[in-house]
């Protein structure tokens, strides 16, 4: 514990929803709803006036429509929250060296480290510039809590939401604590939750005065230790720059349950490559490979075969995968598949046999590609270069040509007209496509339908929600200490504490 609140806790408010409503002008101070639109799709992230309306992360779509009926869904759109969240990242650097990230919006800053704080007024300070600097680059709000721990950071970045900051002075944590529910502590869940409630322990307060003995007796010692330890104050881990990763997975829910063995399997080899592309991204390999299978009755098996060495070979990590499935019975329906890799290591134990199926794959995949292509030239009289659809035919998707008829428009995405220019859209069914011409920073934007094989109809990258970002490159050092002012609110946020 520290003599100081030099442990900085960022997290941007309501970030996938903000964003959206940054890009997208007619959406400002309206509900918004970001996740899986499908039926069992649930909710990633709700703006604040949705959760006001009582629509949470986590819950299922199906849900947050009836309590929200008017508001926008709208499918994520991870490319646009991945370059915030560096422009972010890269301005928490500055700080410290040790920032330990914890999501895309969210991380630990040891202020102290940096050399930026070393008493409650610099804290502060650099915890106001912070958010301040966020809004200029970003154009979003962000919250930060300020302790001597990173329990008491989190908690004290959570009670200062939507756009604030909140810094708890050392030697004030347990008279802080004890009127907050025992939930708010980390690792309390709802079962350990009603346990507590059961025993007649709701607020924190009661964790302190029960004591240490009747924790572990309720709860077993490793848990009961910890949580008295918490419920006084006490939290001694350090802020960790590279958090190791134990593990890569991927998983996809289906809307409908999938009955076909084949189809079960050609998912499966689907999410392995995914899994290999993840791996391969983040410079790993793994030895163990873990197929997690949701039956229709909700009961969810893993299985997992070790390998005899780490790889990151996508045919190794299908094959086993295929193996794993073989084990499980699918006859009364898949509604989730995924697919993983543990053991992770930063080399790669090379399978001369699995490089050599590589190969015979790929070359079956080109005589079969190549005979295909000599039958559409016979039909047709004639074939489109390097086998790619041309602009006024098609879109192209990983080197294969897309129909214009068989486009999905995914509502939140964006688009772009050669006459309308830049929007997104709203809506898509029966053969048609609704878009909202606007771009960040603008009015409000008109609304337009078209054919969904619309030629001049195009899918686009996010633009920046910052059009003329203020420019920042040389703080903290730069910005004087007076730069503490209030920061204004986003439309429909609520005040700072």
């Amino acid at each position: 514990m520290r003599a100081a609140p030099t442990i900085l806790h960022l997290d941007m408010d309501a970030f996938y929803a903000s964003a959206e409503q940054a890009s997208k002008p007619s959406l400002r101070g309206k509900p918004v709803v970001v996740g899986g639109l499908g039926m069992r799709g649930v909710v990633a992230t709700a703006s604040y006036e949705a959760r006001r309306l009582g629509v949470h992360s986590a819950m299922p779509m199906a849900q947050a429509r009836r309590l929200a009926p008017n508001a926008a869904y709208l499918v994520p759109r991870f490319s646009l929250y991945r370059t915030v969240s560096d422009q972010v990242m890269e301005l928490l650097g500055r700080l410290s060296p040790l920032v330990e990230p914890l999501s895309l919006d969210e991380a630990f800053v040891d202020l102290e480290a940096g050399g930026v704080a070393d008493d409650s007024g610099s804290a502060r300070r650099v915890g106001e510039q912070l958010r301040t600097v966020i809004r200029g680059v970003t154009g979003l709000s962000a919250s930060v809590g300020l302790a001597g721990s990173k329990m008491l950071a989190k908690i004290a970045s959570e009670e200062a939401k939507p756009n604030g900051l909140l810094l708890i002075e050392p030697g004030t944590e347990r008279e802080l604590l004890a009127p907050m529910s025992v939930r708010t502590l980390p690792g309390v869940g709802p079962a350990t939750g009603d346990h507590l409630r059961r025993a007649g322990m709701t607020v924190v307060h009661d964790l302190a005065e029960a004591g240490e003995a009747e924790l572990v007796r309720l709860l077993g010692k490793a848990h009961g230790v910890g949580l008295y330890r918490m419920a006084l104050g006490y939290d001694d881990r350090p802020v960790v720059a590279e958090r190791d990763a134990k593990s890569v997975s991927v998983e996809d829910t289906f809307d409908v349950d999938l009955h076909d063995r084949v189809r079960v399997r050609t998912e499966v080899e689907r999410l392995a490559d995914r899994c290999v592309q993840r791996l391969r991204g983040a410079g790993r390999s793994g030895r163990t490979v873990v197929l997690k299978v949701r039956r229709y009755d909700f009961s969810t098996l893993t299985r997992s075969e070790t390998l005899r060495g780490p790889t990151d070979d996508p045919t190794v990590v299908r094959e086993a995968a295929a193996r794993l499935l073989e084990a499980v019975d699918t006859t009364g329906g898949v509604r989730l598949l995924g697919v993983g890799v543990t053991g992770l290591a930063d080399f790669t134990q090379e399978d001369l046999f699995a490089q050599a199926a590589d190969a015979r794959q790929a070359a079956h995949e080109q005589q079969a590609a190549q005979e295909q292509g000599a039958e559409e030239q016979g039909a047709a009289g004639a074939t489109v270069p390097d086998g790619r659809a041309s602009a006024a035919e098609g879109d192209t998707e990983g080197g294969s040509a897309v129909p214009l008829s068989a486009r999905r428009w995914q509502a939140g995405h964006d688009v772009r007209h050669e006459v309308h220019g830049h929007g997104w859209v709203q809506g898509s069914g029966v053969g048609r496509v609704t878009v909202r011409f606007e771009e960040p920073g603008m009015p409000p934007g008109r609304v337009r339908t078209f054919r969904i094989d619309d030629p001049e109809l195009r899918p686009a990258d996010p633009l920046p929600l910052v059009r003329n970002p203020v420019d920042y490159s040389s703080w903290p050092a730069s910005l004087p200490k007076s730069l503490s002012g209030p920061v204004v609110p986003p439309e429909g946020a609520e005040s700072s504490p």
